[in-house]
């Protein structure tokens, strides 16, 4: 599917297929299409070209309330005046579902997200995260084929993040539907999906399980991107190697010279940063075992290694 807007292409060509029961994140920078992408599929935007099909079913030309799908957006779009359970209730009282039948529906998924003590509560009664989870029990009622998920963490903290992105997996393997999840955040994609798809100018950059994509990246951008990578530039083009694997020599050893910018302790070891001939930043963690024996100072000179089973090398040049 294509999206254009006036002159501008805001996805270009998407061509992509998603397993039903799969958790796939949409990654990539702002303004790569991602979100774009996902209201598209929601019916929330009109694509320029192409077809959505929803188990193999077509559903362009429908609405967002007969496609089958829910969505769930970054602000939440709670009301402020209704309870809990009349929020999570909400869509069905729009489909005149009777009172008893949507409030048990409504109990039953805020027992799931184990917030049915609070179902009497306001909005502003309730934590940030419980609001995320009243707005996902209020999407999941109407059980769409597929869960449509923009940016849902970006609001929280990273302590209360990292807690509701194994809530969404856990419900995602219990009720075995679709959840297409947008998202700027490597480790977020990393944790939660079984299919990661790397976006770039409106385009597929990459895409595989978090395994491949991160492991395996094919150009320069997804290594970049993905993090974790020294992208080096060798007589026989770019490569890419992870930085856990990125080996620290003598001056004069190793496949390339560096200079030592910095180390950092991270915990469970150090990060070492590393400038090339060519103003090239790189980045080598290294054990706390290693570094105490062999000290790093500022300014000093290495080589950089590699096992060539762990060089990947890339398809552009750039």
């Amino acid at each position: 599917m294509t999206k254009r807007f006036g002159g501008s292409v805001a996805v270009d060509a998407l061509d992509l297929r998603i397993a039903a029961g799969t958790y796939c994140c949409l990654l990539g920078p702002s303004g790569c299409g991602k979100t774009t992408s996902l209201r598209m599929l929601a019916g929330h935007e009109r694509q320029s070209s192409g077809d959505i099909l929803l188990d193999n079913h077509e559903v362009s030309g429908l609405p967002p309330a007969k496609r089958g799908t829910a969505m769930m957006f970054q602000s939440y779009a709670l009301f402020p005046h209704l309870s809990c359970l009349d929020n999570v209730a909400f869509s069905l009282r729009m489909r005149g579902v009777a009172k008893a039948e949507r409030h048990a529906r409504a109990r039953g998924m805020l027992r799931l997200v184990e917030l049915e003590a609070l179902a009497d509560r306001l909005p502003a009664q309730l934590s940030g995260g419980q609001q995320q989870r009243v707005a996902l029990a209020r999407a999941l009622v109407t059980n769409p084929a597929a869960l449509l998920l923009d940016e849902p963490l970006s609001a929280l903290d990273p302590f209360l993040r990292g807690r509701v992105r194994a809530e969404l997996k856990r419900f995602q393997r219990e009720l075995g539907i679709t959840f297409v999840h947008v998202t700027h955040s490597q480790d977020e994609a990393l944790a939660l999906a079984d299919l990661v798809v790397l976006m770039r100018d409106g385009r597929i950059e990459q895409q595989g399980t978090p395994f491949e994509v991160f492991d395996a990246p094919r150009t320069a951008f997804a290594a970049r991107f993905m993090g974790g990578h020294n992208v080096i530039a060798l007589p026989q083009g770019l490569a890419a190697v992870r930085t856990d694997r990125t080996l620290l020599r003598p001056p004069g050893e190793g496949a390339v010279q560096a200079a030592v910018r910095g180390v950092e302790y991270t915990g469970t070891g150090f990060a070492v940063t590393l400038a090339g001939p060519a103003g090239e930043e790189w980045q080598a963690l290294v054990g706390e075992a290693a570094l105490r024996q062999r000290p790093l100072e500022a300014g000093e000179a290495v080589g950089l290694g590699w096992d060539e089973q762990d060089l990947r090398h890339l398809a552009d040049s750039t």
